[in-house]
Parts: C-alpha cells; structure tokens; sequence
C-alpha cells in the first residue's frame, strides 16, 4: 500500500506521466414497454420488466495529474485486448515519455507477460520497458484512482438503463469529452502519514 501511496507523491513530470488503468462493465438492456413521461414533479418512470442486450465491457485509462482521460467500449476483455492498450499507450497516446508509471489492480490480466501473447518478442520487450509497474495491493484496488474515475463515470452517466452498446459508446465518449475539455484531475490527499493513523490494525504490532 504505502508503495502506491508514495507513487502518488511524486511532482508532476510530462516524461514520466503517471497513468492509472481500471476496467469494469455494463449490461444493456431494452424497455420492454415504453417509459411515462417527466411530469412537473415526477421523474420519468420505468417498468420493471426489460430485455437483456448483451454485455460491453469498459476499460478507464486515467492521467490524474494530465486531466486526461479515455473509455474503451469493447465485447471483450482479454489478454491480447489489455495488451493492445498498451501499445497504445506508449505509441499513441504518450509517445515523447521516456517511461509511463502505470498503476493497475492485480487483475490476472494486467500483467507484462499479456504482451508475449499479442505482439512479437522483440515488440513485447519494447513495450514493456517503456512501462514502470505499478499494482495496488491485493484487496487494494480502491486506491487505484481510475477506480474512482469509474465511479464518477457510473454516477454520471452509467447510473440507466442503456439499450444497446452503439448508445453506451456515444454516451460515454460524451461524458468523456467534457471531462477532458475541462482537463479535470485527481486531487488525491490520501497519505502513508494518513494511512499508518487510519489503518493502523494493517500495520504489525511491535
């Protein structure tokens, strides 16, 4: 934990950009009757049957101290899916960085071996050492800040019935431009200081 927290100390660097990765999903779902209208004083009104439309999968790439983020809208989540983000990453999307941190869970996906099984061994090597490593402890996954930036997407946009993965993708691509337009960042606050206080039954007893 206090190696994740002292990441997140560091002073702001444009050649080592700290870029956090979460990845959760939404299933879809068509009305089965039509809603009732808004009316003065009511919300809109939905019935409690519907139909199940398949399952799209989101993966948050997140620059806290950038203000910059994007959502991938996809069918999947595999290996070789993980792995082509980060080529991404490092050749589109930071391309001048003389290395990236990334911050991720432990999910078995989020591994630099995923590399081997998408691209070439010279190119997977290349990628891999353009990354700095970085895992949240296991049960840890809260202090992964793109974490939180998925909370902020479901309470924002996510939080209704959404039909199909055509309508899920405008949406979020929507959601996502206005945050980026307004370069919203992270103000994260949360320290070792603060966690060796708060979380002090984590910590060994001497």
């Amino acid at each position: 934990m206090e190696d994740t927290l002292e990441v997140y100390r560091r002073p702001y660097a444009s050649s080592r950009p700290l870029v956090c990765i979460d990845a959760t999903s939404k299933q879809q779902v068509k009305e089965t009757r039509a809603p009732l209208p808004r009316q003065p004083g009511k919300p809109q009104r939905y019935d409690y049957a519907y139909e199940r439309n398949g399952v799209s999968h989101l993966c948050m790439i997140f620059a806290p101290l950038e203000g910059w983020r994007q959502v991938k809208v996809t069918d999947r989540r595999t290996h070789v899916d993980w792995a082509h983000g980060r080529n991404d990453l490092v050749d589109v999307h930071f391309p001048h960085a003389e290395q990236i941190v990334l911050m991720s869970d432990n999910l078995h996906t989020h591994k630099p071996a995923a590399l081997y099984e998408a691209f070439a061994p010279q190119e997977a090597r290349r990628i891999i050492e353009k990354i700095a490593w970085q895992h949240t402890p296991k049960h840890g996954s809260w202090l992964d800040m793109a974490e939180i930036e998925l909370r902020v997407l479901q309470r924002q946009c996510r939080d209704r019935r959404i039909p199909d993965q055509e309508t899920l993708k405008r949406e979020v691509a929507a959601w996502e431009h206005q945050r980026n337009q307004h370069a919203v960042k992270a103000n994260w606050r949360f320290t070792t200081e603060d966690a060796r206080i708060k979380l002090e039954k984590l910590y060994p007893s001497f």
